[in-house]
């Protein structure tokens, strides 16, 4: 049986999915920790360590997160997947597609350049911005999130609704990004999740959250939808950038 090897240091309920998944494909899958990984450059063997793959690399490798930790840490990360799909393994999604996404400042940008639709962002180091921007948004009768940089699963995010929620502003390892709040369409805390494959959307999801955040790791449920046209091109067109 082919092997897949799963990057990610916490499994959780997507891994056990992601390992059914597989398995109905015929194919099994391993949970590797990039942690883990190494280079063993000798004139013998394969030139890149990955545990529980002694003699072979994995049939195909998917991403599910990248550990953080110091600059050097974080581009070793990035370059055993580099190394991997230069040695001919199919990485989903590849370190290329991570080094554009995994940071939230750098996905705002891209966005914005290519002419789509995305909130308004702030991003800096310095603190007094930070809070003018904040104190400004307020003035004008919006509300602000603040985010991690790097992060997902929610973790982190504060909603700015007063001038008192400025005391706990702070910025996430000295980085401060900041996005004016969209209200929600219809009743309720909702958002939609769009999965693009190979340039085509192929399918969606709508979050609903028991607070404003729509995260599943925050309580939010899921239910599949359907795709109209402008959606799913709308999803094809930031997976591009």
């Amino acid at each position: 049986m082919h092997r897949i090897a799963i990057i990610t240091d916490d499994p959780g309920w997507h891994g056990k999915q992601l390992t059914h998944a597989f398995a109905g494909l015929g194919y099994s899958a391993d949970f590797v920790s990039l942690t883990a990984c190494s280079f063993q450059l000798t004139n013998s063997g394969l030139p890149i360590a990955l545990p529980g793959y002694p003699d072979r690399l994995p049939r195909a490798v998917f991403v599910r997160g990248v550990p953080g930790g110091s600059l050097e840490e974080v581009v070793f990360y990035l370059d055993i997947l580099h190394a991997l799909k230069i040695a001919g393994v199919p990485v989903y999604n590849d370190a290329g597609a991570v080094e554009r996404s995994v940071d939230k400042g750098m996905t705002s940008f891209l966005l914005q350049q290519a002419g789509l639709p995305t909130a308004t962002t702030w991003v800096t180091r310095n603190r007094e911005q930070a809070l003018a921007v904040a104190e400004q948004e307020l003035r004008d009768g919006h509300f602000l999130i603040s985010k991690p940089l790097f992060g997902s699963q929610g973790e982190g995010i504060r909603r700015i609704e007063k001038s008192t929620d400025l005391l706990w502003l702070t910025g996430s390892r000295g980085i401060y990004y900041l996005q004016r709040f969209i209200e929600c369409d219809g009743e309720g805390y909702s958002d939609i999740r769009v999965f693009v494959v190979n340039g085509r959307a192929v399918a969606g999801m709508r979050r609903r959250g028991i607070s404003w955040l729509n995260n599943v790791a925050r309580g939010a449920t899921c239910e599949c939808i359907e795709l109209d046209e402008a959606l799913a091109a709308l999803a094809v067109a930031a997976t591009e950038t």
